[in-house]
């Protein structure tokens, strides 16, 4: 029979997240010594030690040798920024296969546009982001993080702390598999001008409030990318199977940089 009981290093760890959870910490407190976590947990301070450093990975927690106040582990962010934190390494470790990682776009997204154009959001910083995407010579690269980052700006002006965690996350995919894409396309001033149309478009659907409108043409703007770059492979080099390795290899990339 398996044995089921959680390891040392995750008692402390649900210990942490309950602090975090319920307020008892927050960003700027610092957690107790390793020596007195341990003492209350009845563990070795090694599982203490293992626990700080997944905390740590995650983005939660900031860590400090020697002594004194600014030593020790201090919190950095809420688990939200863990969350997206989390979603990065999994995309790194090959957790996602890329047709996922847009289907989950489309879902997330569709319901972002859906929503802001029911609601009075502030779009200034969303066509601020538009408009630096007009400039003339712009290289794919820096057209395509700010895709990104549109598509960032989209989620946080939704007001969902979740979804814009979860696309943070993503975001390190979502850039390497359009930037992938962008180097197998015929022509990319093509592309990139019906991008920026489509952009526009789904603004002037969420400012208008059309809700359907704004939901159907975020869909077809993810998608149909999408698929304008599996057409452009051989009958041999399967989308995904080719994006995918792109992705791995810049997401990793990003990672040791």
């Amino acid at each position: 029979m398996p044995d089921s009981a959680p390891r040392a290093w995750q008692v402390v760890l649900e210990r942490i997240e309950g602090d975090l959870r319920d307020g008892r910490l927050g960003p700027g407190d610092r957690l107790p010594p390793e020596r007195e976590l341990a003492a209350q947990l009845g563990v070795g301070r090694s599982s203490v030690r293992e626990a700080v450093r997944v905390l740590e990975v995650l983005g939660v927690v900031r860590t400090a040798t020697g002594s004194g106040p600014s030593a020790g582990a201090m919190i950095v962010t809420t688990p939200r920024g863990g969350l997206a934190a989390f979603l990065r390494l999994q995309v790194a470790a090959n957790g996602f296969p890329l047709s996922d990682v847009v289907r989950t776009r489309v879902v997330l997204e569709c319901d972002v546009a859906e929503r802001l154009a029911r609601t009075d959001a502030d779009l200034a910083e969303i066509t601020g982001i538009l408009d630096a995407m007009d400039a003339e010579s712009l290289p794919p690269r820096e057209f395509l993080a700010l895709d990104a980052r549109f598509h960032q700006a989209l989620a946080e002006a939704s007001g969902n702390a979740v979804v814009s965690a979860m696309m943070a996350g993503l975001r390190s995919s979502i850039e390497a598999y359009t930037q992938a894409g962008a180097a197998r396309l015929s022509s990319w001033t093509v592309t990139s001008e019906r991008l920026r149309g489509e952009h526009r478009h789904i603004v002037d659907a969420v400012s208008r409030g059309d809700a359907a409108a704004a939901r159907e043409r975020v869909r077809a703007h993810i998608t149909d990318y999408y698929t304008e770059v599996a057409q452009a492979l051989s009958p041999s080099d399967p989308a995904d199977d080719a994006i995918d390795g792109a992705v791995r290899a810049a997401v990793r990339a990003a990672a040791t940089a």
